[in-house]
């Protein structure tokens, strides 16, 4: 077990569906402060506000940051492989935590993380062989054996994706009767509106109304229990673990609603009990997993505790090579401000193996280098930046291919068909990103500490939004959009790039 110095420190963070935590975690698991955010499915504004919170909760000793992620995580690689409700797939989450922090970053997924919490200082303490269920918006697992998380080549432990009835509710991962669509919080509302029941009927009125003899709560509480139970009977069967745990914001109310769905058959006999952390176990194993990924190998005594290696970029796709018998090729990642182009021009990038050029890589050296200046000395230095950009373009191998992020309509078009002749780009592919005012100024705001002085402040978010309403693509070319309030679809980028450039 790695045994982190008393003094040391972690951020642990824990994104959910509803609310994002955060929290200063100690070497022995205790919180010493913790913040909260509301979630949202637009993983820019997810990624803003774990950084807002991250800053608020630096100090000295902290050493590390951990991030438990839901859905589908490749923990080794420090790649969130696809999501739910907030879904961070096509967001370089660590990467760009680190950079924003200065300060490793260890992801994984959220209920690998609170179980990791429960084995240190929860319900399974002194247990080696453990499935854990958390059950909330959706229904998320966790499997241990031996003290060693379970990854398979990358993602197992997605028990929400057991299945208990072929002909069931369709499921997000693409198949029917997933016990996370009759077990979740959701498939529970889902039961009590069938029911007839109002909206507003909580889970312990349902208990209530079940010990007072009404029959109707009693097949609520059944329908949402038994497919439950036939999920964790499986997992004993699979698993053979000493405990199996139900964590979450419903682990405690599943807990009491199975007391009337016993395992029936002798080999799925496994003691359930509720996990002791709540909502607390995210973030507390998330910085427990980050001081354990930092520790060094002598302070870590068999058998090992869960831990992964350390991260490492996404592997790209084969990047294609200069084809000498053709022109310069570029990939306009076209958009305004706060539109979501850097996440997915860095995505194309690490998928094609094609040089990057952002207007604010090139921008933003010359203002830590000089200093802010005002409005003007930014558009000066924004027009200089994008001459530099065609400039490199220029003196690359004929047949090379580009991806270029930036807001392409901030000078006039002529400006670029210059550029563009100059440079010897013979085609462009251009990709609009694009999102509504309101989402662009709530970006925007979230991201103002964080942005060197010279770039525009609070007072250009009104003439932003009024930009998103007039706003529109070059055009120039094979045309593809992304709106970046949805998780971002690389295949279907990468398929179309791959597609036009082809043909």
């Amino acid at each position: 077990m790695v045994k982190p110095q008393d003094s040391s420190m972690a951020i642990g963070i824990d994104i959910g569906g509803t609310n994002l935590r955060a929290a200063r975690i100690s070497g022995t698991g205790e919180i010493l402060r913790r913040l909260s955010e509301k979630s949202a499915p637009d993983p820019e504004l997810v990624l803003g506000r774990i950084a807002d919170m991250v800053r608020q909760l630096d100090a000295r000793e902290v050493t590390a940051i951990g991030v438990g992620v839901p859905g589908r995580v490749d923990a080794r690689r420090g790649a969130v492989l696809s999501g739910g409700y907030v879904d961070l797939a096509s967001v370089a989450l660590a990467q760009r935590l680190e950079g924003m922090a200065g300060k490793p970053v260890v992801i994984d997924n959220d209920c690998n993380m609170a179980l990791i919490a429960e084995m240190a200082r929860g319900a399974a303490k002194g247990h080696d062989n453990i499935v854990m269920f958390t059950i909330g918006t959706g229904i998320g697992g966790a499997v241990v054996q031996q003290r060693r998380i379970v990854r398979g080549k990358a993602t197992a432990g997605q028990l929400g994706h057991i299945g208990v009835d072929v002909n069931g509710e369709p499921c997000i991962c693409g198949r029917r009767g997933c016990v996370e669509t009759t077990s979740s919080g959701t498939a529970l509302g889902r039961h009590i509106a069938r029911a007839g029941l109002g909206p507003d009927v909580s889970v312990d009125q349902l208990f209530a109304r079940d010990a007072g003899g009404d029959a109707v709560a009693r097949g609520v509480l059944d329908a949402w229990a038994r497919p439950l139970r036939a999920a964790i009977d499986t997992a004993v069967a699979m698993f053979a673990p000493d405990l199996v745990l139900l964590g979450g914001g419903l682990g405690q109310a599943a807990h009491r609603a199975l007391a009337r769905a016993p395992a029936l058959a002798a080999w799925y006999q496994c003691p359930v009990e509720p996990a002791q952390l709540g909502d607390d176990a995210g973030v507390i194993g998330a910085g427990l997993q980050a001081m354990a990924a930092q520790a060094p190998a002598s302070q870590v005594s068999p058998p090992v505790s869960p831990q992964v290696s350390p991260q490492v970029s996404p592997v790209s796709l084969p990047s294609a090579r200069p084809r000498p018998d053709r022109g310069r090729r570029a990939v306009l990642v076209n958009g305004i401000p706060a539109s979501g182009k850097s996440t997915v021009s860095r995505g194309i990038a690490e998928r094609m193996g094609w040089p990057l050029m952002a207007l604010d890589t090139i921008k933003n050296p010359f203002l830590e280098v000089l200093g802010g200046g005002d409005r003007e000395f930014n558009r000066t230095l924004g027009r200089a930046s994008y001459q530099a950009i065609w400039s490199v373009v220029a003196e690359a191998p004929a047949g090379s291919i580009f991806v270029v992020d930036a807001w392409f309509g901030f000078q006039p078009r002529q400006v670029l068909e210059d550029h563009l002749r100059r440079a010897g780009v013979e085609e462009t592919f251009e990709i609009w990103c694009h999102a509504p005012g309101e989402v662009l100024a709530e970006r925007y705001r979230a991201r103002l500490d964080q942005r060197l002085p010279g770039h525009p402040g609070a007072a250009y978010i009104p003439e932003l939004i009024e930009l998103a309403k007039r706003a529109e693509p070059l055009r120039r070319g094979p045309l593809f959009e992304v709106d970046t309030t949805r998780a971002v679809d690389f295949e279907a980028i990468v398929g179309w790039l791959r597609g036009v450039m082809q043909g």
